[in-house]
């Protein structure tokens, strides 16, 4: 590991400072030095860097009797647009935001999930910022940066996937293709670690420093997060739960591997369950994963016995590979989010929930909660934004590492 330097902590200190204002809203720099736990001179050094780059403002001034005004700071939405992106094997999704982080504008485009060439997916993620950009009335000139996930293992730092398995791609320099095609700067990652970002800022992450976000969709993974920092691994592979064991020599997974846990919980994976229940189900018959999806939710609610026990199989295996998570980590909560755990998740988190006693070590499973993800919008997007919204304060010379969250407040 590094070793941290004066600088470090200083950039640290700084991204602290705004994340806290992104929790308490307006505030002055006297709560923010509460809130952060630094020293008042820090803040308020902090608080002048800010606003001599226009990333903060005077939201008021507050005069307090017998004492000096206090000015209470916000975040000026004004400085600029972000736009964040979460790229599918099925679909782009875009997402244009203010300075705040608030919504502006929303763009989607469809992938052929059969077509793997990168040039197909660069011009989905041109079209989908594209009909963002329209849809939020924003001046291109106005835009900041863009935070483009992408599906597999992917290098942030060098702007590569190194390993996208359903579309069979091997070090494209996906980075370097957009910028290409896109006059801002471009930063990539991978979608665990912008929806675990997501929560760790706005969703669970409030209220608890340890979490596994579970993302359910075509592939299966989980963001963790362990007291307070988001875990990336050695190369930023870290949680390829969805390529952990559920059943020796069972399914084979996309990976090259058999038993996977994706290969049972990724939308291919309903799939085959359901065609080992009823071959001649009709709901087989949608070609399109997330149709597929959507039609299997439409049959729960109309009582379908089958679907009804492709939901009772999914919620067991859900519960097994999450109970090896639990146990592994001693996590006090596990969010689901992702396209199949919006459109299923009133099914399975009630049966999951009823499973887990049988798969969790006692130690463990005191206190342990499985919610759906309470993050607005699209969560993938929102961190996606989050970390470009770093990388934007890095070249102003104020940045720090985003996979971090404030410390919590000092004992009175």
């Amino acid at each position: 590991m590094a070793r941290r330097t004066a600088r470090d902590l200083r950039s640290e200190n700084r991204f602290e400072v705004l994340h806290a204002l992104f929790e308490l809203g307006p505030s002055t720099r006297q709560e923010l030095a509460r809130h952060t736990g630094l020293s008042p001179a820090t803040v308020a050094t902090i608080v002048t860097e800010f606003l001599s780059e226009g990333v903060l403002r005077v939201a008021t001034v507050e005069n307090n009797t017998g004492g000096r005004p206090q000015e209470r700071l916000t975040i000026d939405p004004e400085r600029g647009r972000i736009v964040g992106v979460d790229v599918a094997e099925t679909y782009v999704d875009a997402t244009v935001y203010d300075l705040e982080l608030g919504v502006l504008g929303h763009g989607e485009v469809a992938l052929d999930e059969h077509e793997n060439d990168p040039s197909y997916v660069v011009d989905g993620i041109v079209r989908a910022i594209e009909a963002a950009v329209a849809d939020g009335g924003v001046q291109q000139k106005r835009i900041l940066g863009v935070g483009v996930s992408m599906p597999g293992h992917v290098h942030p730092d060098a702007g590569v996937s190194v390993f996208a398995p359903n579309w069979d791609w091997h070090d494209v320099r996906i980075e370097e293709l957009l910028e290409k095609v896109l006059p801002v700067p471009v930063y990539v990652d991978n979608p665990l670690k912008a929806v675990v970002l997501s929560e760790m800022w706005f969703g669970v992450g409030r209220v608890v420093d340890s979490m596994a976000v579970v993302n359910l969709g075509t592939g299966v993974g989980a963001g963790i997060a362990i007291d307070g920092s988001l875990m990336r691994g050695a190369t930023n592979n870290a949680g390829e739960w969805g390529h952990t064991l559920l059943r020796l020599d069972g399914r084979p997974c996309r990976c090259g591997r058999r038993g996977c846990v994706e290969a049972y919980l990724g939308a291919p994976g309903l799939r085959t369950t359901l065609a080992e229940i009823d071959p001649d189900h009709p709901t087989l018959a949608q070609s399109r994963q997330r149709d597929f999806v959507e039609a299997v939710a439409l049959g729960l609610d109309a009582g379908d016995p089958a679907l009804k026990e492709l939901a009772l199989r999914t919620s067991r295996y859900l519960a097994a590979a999450l109970g090896d998570l639990v146990n592994l980590l001693n996590i006090p909560s596990v969010t689901l989010t992702g396209w199949t755990s919006t459109a299923l998740a009133r099914w399975l988190v009630p049966a999951v929930r009823a499973e887990l006693p049988d798969h969790v070590m006692p130690g463990s499973l005191q206190g342990l909660t499985v919610e759906p993800s309470q993050v607005p919008g699209n969560a993938v997007a929102l961190g996606m934004a989050a970390f470009t919204l770093q990388r934007f304060l890095t070249r102003l010379g104020l940045g720090s590492p985003a996979g971090t969250r404030p410390r919590p407040d000092p004992e009175p």
